[in-house]
């Protein structure tokens, strides 16, 4: 493999097109419009034009890419996450246009990318559910009668979903039909499938996932796991590994399933088993991500291996060379995930310029970005700036290096989720390692930390006032 194209933009062709590099591998950038003067565009040793800014005329048109690879002699197409990273009938085009997709196999995505198939492609390895139905459901009094026999609360969820969407929360019967409604007309609407399914809800529940690597000659192995609880609109917004929480005999457990999983479809290339456990301990598949992870760093700090090459390396043919037996968790590792978003403001996408962007740096700091001062975060794609990480030799370490690597992150001209990283770091819940999925519900208060800012400008403006007042008296006494 001599060149390949990212299908993809930001901190994250960024990231994919610095291990090719190393690895003497060429690179080809593409980018729409908006983002022709963007960072990973100048990297990469060849760029094309791809189209207009919305996605969908540009970094979600997989004929455009793959015709605009075979001009220029691609071996392979790196997807990234995001965009057509798991769309199958992608992975198919690439590979019957004679390019390796640097990803698992298309019907595995096929498989994983549909909960209902997903559940049933584990079922014969033993792999511990929520319980629920495993089939799809319309039919309002059918999903009442699955819901009293599950027991209130439960949780309604699309098939084909992900990120939060189609996905609701019922207390009640009698609000059932009414969230189930909003489920399929949601879930129709992201992902253009209606399919919804009922399972128990998991109250107090923490997302835990597993890193698997597998080749194509049946070799899988689990890289441990991400903790990835503290979330806002079922979203991540910091990761961290390993997680607080396990026990050597419950990772070895779950890493275990997570293998399963992953030979339930036949796996290639890095993925991701993610799981939910609940205040016993006992942990449940949820879904498996096919495709790299946003937080895929925080493993990497902690294993001492680049993910990308790992990916690379099994998409064109070699035997995964990594030995369970001679892994090891060294250290600690947190992500915060850098959105232009208001975090004073229930998280609200707060695009514009970026007035001043200055990194910070130290040991123990990696930051993973696309974007430089006096750039615009536009308004047609995810709002993400960075990915900032720490790494120590204990949590504790880690922690205290995500703030004051905060403290010198300095953004300005948009509203960031540094404040709420902040928040977390400081937070006794989550320093103690006692929080779940419900942590931004149960604890954070915008409004105190509005009150904080508030304070600080005060200070600063009072600083500010006293500075300028004793520089007046001494030009008055000089004069």
């Amino acid at each position: 493999m001599k060149k390949i194209l990212v299908a993809n933009r930001g901190e994250i062709a960024l990231r994919v097109m610095r291990t090719a590099r190393k690895m003497g591998i060429k690179t080809v950038a593409i980018y729409s419009t908006v983002d022709r003067a963007a960072p990973h565009v100048r990297y990469a040793d060849e760029a094309v034009h791809i189209g207009e800014n919305p996605s969908s005329e540009s970094y979600l048109n997989g004929e455009r890419i793959v015709k605009e690879a075979l001009n220029l002699n691609v071996d392979g197409i790196h997807p990234g996450y995001g965009f057509l990273s798991e769309n199958a009938s992608f992975a198919e085009l690439v590979e019957k246009n004679g390019m390796i997709f640097i990803g698992p196999k298309a019907e595995s995505i096929r498989v994983m990318g549909d909960k209902l198939a997903a559940k049933d492609a584990v079922k014969a390895y033993d792999i511990p559910m929520v319980p629920g139905i495993d089939e799809a459901v319309t039919d309002p009094k059918k999903a009442e009668k699955i819901a009293a026999e599950i027991g209130y609360p439960v949780l309604i969820k699309a098939a084909a979903g992900g990120g939060g969407k189609g996905m609701r929360i019922v207390e009640r019967p009698e609000d059932l039909a009414q969230q189930m409604e909003r489920a399929i007309s949601e879930a129709l609407s992201a992902f253009g499938d209606g399919s919804v399914f009922i399972e128990k809800y998991v109250s107090s529940p923490r997302h835990i996932e597993f890193q698997v690597l597998a080749d194509n000659f049946g070799n899988t192995i689990h890289l441990f796991e991400r903790e990835c609880s503290v979330q806002r609109r079922h979203q991540k917004v910091v990761e961290e590994a390993p997680s607080a929480l396990l026990t050597p005999e419950i990772r070895s457990k779950m890493g275990e399933a997570a293998i399963n999983v992953a030979r339930s479809c036949g796996y290639r290339s890095a993925g991701t088993v993610e799981f939910l456990m609940d205040a016993d301990l006992n942990f449940y598949f949820l879904e498996m991500n096919t495709r790299l992870q946003v937080e895929h760093p925080v493993t990497e700090c902690i294993t001492g291996l680049d993910l990308v090459e790992q990916q690379i390396r099994i998409a064109r043919g070699e035997t995964l060379d990594i030995r369970p037996e001679n892994l090891e968790i060294s250290g600690h590792a947190i992500e915060l995930r850098v959105y232009a978003e208001d975090s004073y403001n229930d998280f609200l996408p707060n695009v514009g310029e970026l007035s001043v962007y200055k990194r910070p740096e130290g040991e123990g700091v990696r930051l993973d970005d696309g974007y430089e001062e006096g750039m615009e975060i536009p308004i047609y794609y995810d709002p993400m700036i960075s990915k900032l990480i720490t790494y120590g030799d204990t949590r504790e370490e880690a922690i205290q290096g995500m703030v004051q690597a905060i403290d010198e992150y300095l953004i300005k001209g948009v509203e960031t989720t540094l404040p709420f990283g902040r928040f977390v770091m400081n937070h006794e819940a989550f320093r103690s390692g006692a929080f779940d999925t419900h942590f931004v519900s149960k604890y954070y208060a915008p409004e105190k930390l509005l009150e904080e800012r508030n304070q600080e400008m005060e200070v600063a403006a009072r600083l500010a006032l006293k500075l300028y007042l004793d520089e007046r008296r001494k030009l008055k006494t000089c004069s």
